[in-house]
């Protein structure tokens, strides 16, 4: 008996244990950072310095140029930022690097809801939306290093 409302509680609180990978487009990123959620920008710097950032968004690079990633550092850094039971954004160029990140949040590192922002900055640029310069701190940052 006390198994089985054991399993039928977990079964109730299953749905908000659930993470959840959500894909948004320029519509809904501009909603959620009016509303507060952060932003992660997984680029590198020199696509930082290229393209401008969405203002307010952090940075914090998963993937250097060679595509290799150290995830220990990456995830301990968004940590800063935001705890797994807050959600968050993740904005790269095109939507495809964010995709594996967001995956990384939600499966292996208990985020309840990641935002993948789909087509990333440059649909964002695109539409003409705001974009600010990289900040200098974030321009001393090393290639191949973890910003």
């Amino acid at each position: 008996m006390l198994r089985a409302a054991f399993l039928l509680l977990l079964l109730a609180l299953a749905p908000h244990l659930r993470a959840e990978v959500v894909d948004v487009g320029n519509a809904e990123l501009a909603r959620l950072l009016a509303a507060g959620v952060p932003v992660i920008d997984i680029r590198t710097a020199g696509e930082w310095k290229e393209t401008g950032v969405v203002p307010g968004s952090r940075l914090i690079t998963l993937f250097d140029e060679r595509g290799r990633a150290d995830a220990a550092d990456w995830l301990a850094k968004v940590r800063a930022v935001a705890k797994p039971e807050q959600p968050v954004i993740l904005i790269c160029r095109s939507g495809n690097r964010t995709r594996a990140a967001s995956r990384l949040l939600a499966e292996q590192a208990g985020y309840r809801t990641v935002y993948n922002v789909q087509d990333g900055i440059r649909a964002w640029a695109k539409e003409g939306r705001s974009l600010a310069p990289l900040p200098p701190t974030a321009a001393a940052c090393s290639p191949g290093a973890s910003c």
